[in-house]
């Protein structure tokens, strides 16, 4: 028992930093400052589709922090929000609250100016995160 409760306190300390890591980049980094107009995208597929039709006019690294990284940097919360809250095994209780969540960053991001809310970043990070389910269910980590 006291190594499932080290594991536990473990994943929660990981969980908190990667979280405030995470919001940082969001609103703060990668030179980000306030617009001074809303910048959104609510068409489903739009920008990834962009991204991939016209991948030869955007730079390697552009693309892949803009679909490689939307999906990787959210692997993680697949792993760790089931470890602290077991109900979140669920597949569908999981996909949920986690469009929830994503849903209301992406929207202050929108209200913030300090970044877009964009509908396919949601989709790119909602399918990392069930990657890091998948991931926990299968390699069985609790």
């Amino acid at each position: 028992m006291a190594r499932a409760r080290k594991r536990r306190f473990f994943a929660k300390i990981v969980f908190t930093a990667y979280t405030l890591t995470l919001l940082y980049w969001m609103f703060f980094a990668f030179s980000r400052t306030q617009s001074e107009n809303f910048k959104y995208n609510i068409t489903p597929f739009s920008t990834i589709k962009n991204y991939f039709t016209y991948y030869d006019h955007f730079p390697i690294d552009i693309w892949l922090i803009n679909i490689a990284g939307n999906i990787g940097v959210f692997i993680p919360f697949g792993i760790l929000l089931p470890m602290l809250f077991p109900k979140l095994r669920n597949i569908f209780l999981f996909t949920f609250t986690f469009v929830v969540c994503i849903s209301i960053v992406e929207g202050l991001q929108l209200l913030s100016k300090l970044g877009s809310f964009d509908v396919d970043d949601i989709l790119l990070n909602t399918v990392g995160a069930i990657i890091g389910l998948f991931f926990m269910k299968t390699k069985k980590v609790r």
